[in-house]
């Protein structure tokens, strides 16, 4: 009987986009299962709560029809939540030259910290590779039109967001 490999999948998922969605759908072809793990960044400006996006990623993912993916919030160093979740993998999706070297990084530093667990990087489809919460969010904050970036459900939480919020702008 083998130990089933878990990967964990962090990002803030503020909110989750359709390239979020990609690299969930084929990351949790690689493990047995696929956490994806919502994590606090008070320095990205959330625009959604934790528990408001781990409820957008359920959500998601439910409607994906991917069946070993579990969604856990967390607000750790990244490397002693995968330990504590039994990992054996991290997966990051790469957009840009500019992302590799972060997380190339990033990875050099896990790896310090448990070097029992690997970082596998995947590239984001070409079509999502300029999709970036923070932009959607910047860009339904003016008024634009995120619908090419986002699920349908998404979009309507987004916008009711920013309805409460307000808009910004001269248009």
């Amino acid at each position: 009987m083998t130990t089933p490999r878990i990967g964990i999948y962090p990002g803030t998922f503020d909110p989750i986009t359709l390239g979020h969605l990609d690299i969930i759908r084929r990351g949790a072809k690689l493990v047995d299962e696929l956490i994806v793990g919502v994590t606090t960044n008070p320095s990205k400006n959330p625009m959604f709560t934790p528990d408001e996006r781990m409820a957008m990623v359920r959500r998601e993912v439910d409607e994906q029809g991917i069946d070993n993916v579990r969604v856990v919030g967390f607000n750790a160093l990244l490397m002693k939540f995968a330990e504590k979740q039994g990992a054996s993998v991290i997966v990051r999706g790469l957009r840009a030259v500019a992302d590799f070297e972060y997380e190339y990084q990033m990875a050099g530093m896990n790896q310090q910290l448990n070097d029992r667990i690997e970082t596998v990087f995947l590239m984001a489809d070409v079509s999502l590779q300029p999709i970036a919460s923070k932009l959607v969010k910047e860009i339904a904050l003016f008024g634009g039109d995120i619908a090419g970036f986002v699920t349908p459900a998404v979009r309507d939480d987004v916008v009711a967001r920013v309805q409460q919020q307000g808009q910004l702008g001269d248009y």
